[in-house]
């Protein structure tokens, strides 16, 4: 069979088949005369490769593939390399949508600025759909493991600190009484119309920070009947927006502003970096007269994380 032949039956161009042929994919026959001869088996490879590229798969990752033909399998996904091959492709679909919704994000963060550039009147106040929901988590999210970061926090002496909080006063942490604290310590909580880092779900641990205050909302009369004096959110946001999160959630407690990280310096926090920022990992301090009596590390899933506490606190009365 001729190439002009090979192509009409798969679909392609002669220069498409030539291309393949210079990768490798194809591998002909010769006639007496020198001319190339192709067979079915030609036409197969052919069809696949051009399949697998409308699938995204470039031609130059196809060769698991032909090779599983090749080889003599009824299909070119039959072979372990060629699952390696959709688990790859996969992975890289995932990470172009997540670019593109941040990317989205920033569009619409940039839409709804201009559209009430000089408005006192906010897109939340107007209704509008702010196209994330902070609330819900994904089922998906990533399960996180004890790497051990916070094991030494239990014992450990609250160093001098004053932090900025919400109430508008700033708060000493090595002053915070005899009685117990509960100081949950959070990355960032998402705000309709602001994106979020890139790839901020697929981040251990990242995503849940809204769920998780609006969890500690809900039990913080709970938390205070169990024996806790206080609850404070922690940071490394700023004030203003902080704010802003304690009046769209109706927190009934204040946040605590560290944009210098001042807490995980003093006392090694984890932290982690993703685009350009330095964050708090997720973590919970449980402070009594100045000493860290207890750590929760690592916090998953975020949603439950005040029922954890709430049910140390019940079991561990004073």
């Amino acid at each position: 069979m001729q190439i002009s032949e090979l192509a009409r039956r798969a679909g392609v161009t002669t220069k498409a088949v030539r291309y393949y042929e210079s990768l490798g994919l194809l591998t002909p026959g010769r006639l007496a005369n020198g001319y190339r001869d192709y067979n079915e088996h030609d036409v197969r490879l052919t069809l696949e490769i051009r399949a697998l590229g409308s699938l995204g798969i470039p031609v130059e990752r196809t060769r698991p593939f032909l090779d599983c033909l090749t080889a003599g399998h009824r299909h070119a996904d039959g072979c372990p390399a060629s699952l390696a091959g959709y688990r790859d492709a996969i992975g890289e679909l995932t990470q172009r949508i997540e670019g593109l919704a941040a990317r989205r994000a920033v569009l619409v963060a940039h839409l709804q600025q201009a559209a009430h550039r000089g408005s006192h009147v906010s897109p939340a106040d107007e209704g509008e759909d702010l196209m994330t929901d902070f609330t819900s988590l994904p089922a998906d999210l990533p399960v996180l493991e004890d790497d051990g970061a916070a094991a030494h926090l239990p014992g450990t002496k609250v160093p001098y600190l004053e932090l900025w909080g919400t109430g508008g006063t700033a708060v000493r942490l090595d002053a915070l009484g005899a009685g117990r604290t509960v100081i949950y310590v959070y990355p960032l909580t998402g705000r309709p119309g602001v994106d979020l880092p890139d790839g901020w779900d697929s981040i251990p641990g990242a995503r849940g920070c809204t769920p998780e205050a609006c969890g500690f909302r809900d039990h913080h009369q709970d938390l205070l009947a169990a024996g806790a004096d206080s609850v404070f959110g922690l940071s490394s946001q700023e004030t203003d927006y902080q704010r802003e999160v304690v009046e769209r959630l109706q927190l009934p407690f204040q946040m605590l502003s560290d944009p210098d990280r001042s807490l995980a310096a003093k006392l090694s926090l984890p932290t982690f970096e993703t685009s350009g920022l330095t964050l708090y990992k997720r973590l919970t301090l449980i402070i009594r007269d100045g000493v860290v009596e207890h750590a929760f590390y690592p916090i998953f899933p975020p949603n439950e994380h005040a029922d954890q506490v709430l049910a140390w606190l019940r079991d561990n009365p004073l």
